[in-house]
């Protein structure tokens, strides 16, 4: 007999697992439904495990500046076993957690399968065969999986994706990672500190794509000052793979040329896991592997929503998370406001970090506005400098009509804490008047904020 629920959630990532709690906590009646792991792609092989790989690059990185801090450290050198041993260690603490507040939160977990049949019943295959199951509500949160492109598919051997490169066979000695975006400048950062001789090859025209331009050039040359060959405006046509070495064809300018590498890393995009779920039965569109939906993430099949990376861009967990949040509340029967996605935050932890939110420069010209745009370098702030990070670059971006914060845009030590300040004044509708009003506390980076404010209208002044 089938179990019955007013909301079954599909996935228990970032998406999934908070929108089952949330939907708990609302009184209703809900199950969630993994075929892998609880905390999905993100706690097991995405955000969590790859900031604790970064975190020991960077101890590594200082630790060879000592001398720099009047310290001395000698015989300076890692374990690659044990620096991945305390990564999946990590992943697997916060997995746990998952599952203790989903008990907590008496939300049923069912570890299976899950295929829609009909309108609200799921069939779940498990180890002891199939269930049913119903729900007056269905949400799809079945996350993404690296996108295979011909010729540059990966084997776990010679040629990985972020799973393999979490859990690295061996250390590169000449790595190729194809992409830029913050998955392989994550993994190129991460690789390239602990000594990898690192190329990246990005089809755009600048590495972080997606970033604004300024920002993306600053990164740039500290990459290029850490040792990182970069390759823009390229395609790998393919790739060549013989023992202990993989021969890159890198089309540029027209031209193709081939070089070696032991390690090829493939960070070429991410494709929605829509597949064997059923919806095409019940009418769900689906757009290059994603579902469409509306801003409410309704999917336009009644009672079937769809949240996170398997609804399209962005592709981040905290987007994911609100958008459980709020489709929980609306199945709850209450009136929650849609993600507005230019207020959605974007962190790459790479050395140096890059943090975002809203428009760039050039997608604010793009838009109409007339703007005005403030810069405050670490250079000119005195805890960078102390912490011997003098390197990176606060920029902000107002409508001079209105003063509003169109965007933030950041490069530089801690950057990935500091970009919440300005998220929180976009949501809070605040103008750049409020925002020079503001007290910063000294000596922290955080005052870099307040004085690209003060630039963009011409009161900077400590630059």
């Amino acid at each position: 007999m089938a179990q019955n629920f007013d909301m079954v959630v599909i996935g228990s990532g970032p998406g999934g697992y908070v929108c089952a709690i949330r939907g708990a906590q609302l009184g209703l009646k809900v199950a969630c439904i993994e075929r892998e792991h609880l905390g999905g792609i993100c706690l097991n092989w995405g955000c969590i495990p790859t900031k604790a790989l970064l975190r020991s690059a960077e101890v590594f990185h200082l630790m060879h500046r000592a001398k720099e801090f009047g310290l001395s450290a000698g015989q300076i050198g890692y374990d690659l076993g044990a620096v991945v041993q305390r990564s999946r260690g990590v992943a697997k603490q916060l997995a746990g957690g998952v599952g203790h507040l989903l008990k907590k939160n008496k939300v049923t977990v069912i570890m299976g399968e899950a295929t829609l049949t009909a309108p609200g019943k799921i069939s779940v295959k498990t180890d002891k065969g199939a269930e049913e199951i119903t729900g007056k509500a269905i949400v799809l949160a079945t996350g993404a999986r690296a996108r295979n492109l011909p010729e540059l598919e990966a084997d776990g051997d010679l040629v990985w994706n972020y799973k393999h490169a979490l859990q690295p066979p061996r250390m590169p000695k000449k790595l190729l990672v194809i992409g830029s975006g913050a998955i392989g400048i994550e993994f190129a950062s991460f690789f390239n500190t602990l000594g990898a001789d690192t190329t990246v090859v990005e089809v755009m025209d600048r590495v972080l794509p997606v970033e604004d331009a300024e920002i993306s050039a600053l990164a740039k040359k500290q990459f290029v000052k850490q040792g990182m060959k970069i390759i823009e405006k390229a395609t790998v046509k393919k790739l060549d793979r013989a023992s202990g070495k993989v021969t890159a064809h890198i089309e540029k300018d027209g031209k193709t040329e081939t070089q070696e590498f032991d390690t090829v890393i493939s960070a070429v995009g991410i494709v929605g896991n829509v597949e064997n779920l059923g919806l095409e039965k019940l009418g769900a569109k689906i757009d290059r592997t994603h579902v469409v939906t509306d801003e409410y993430c309704r999917t336009g099949v009644e009672g079937l929503y769809a949240i996170g990376d398997v609804a399209g861009a962005p592709w981040l967990a905290h987007k994911a998370s609100h958008e459980g949040v709020m489709v929980a509340e609306l199945i709850a029967g209450q009136h929650p406001h849609p993600i507005k996605p230019n207020s959605i935050p974007g962190c790459t932890y790479c050395n140096p970090q890059v943090a975002s939110v809203g428009l760039t420069e050039e997608k604010a010209k793009a838009a109409g506005y007339e703007i005005k745009v403030g810069r405050f370098p670490f250079i000119g702030n005195g805890k960078a400098i102390a912490l011997g990070e003098p390197e990176g670059l606060v920029k902000t971006v107002f409508d001079a009509k209105t003063g509003e914060l169109l965007g933030a845009h950041m490069v530089g030590a801690e950057v990935t804490e500091l970009i919440q300040g300005y998220v929180v004044g976009r949501t809070l509708e605040t103008t750049e008047a409020e925002l020079m009003e503001t007290v910063f506390p000294h000596p922290t980076l955080s005052e870099m904020m307040h004085e690209s404010v003060l630039s963009a209208y011409g009161r900077a002044i400590h630059f």
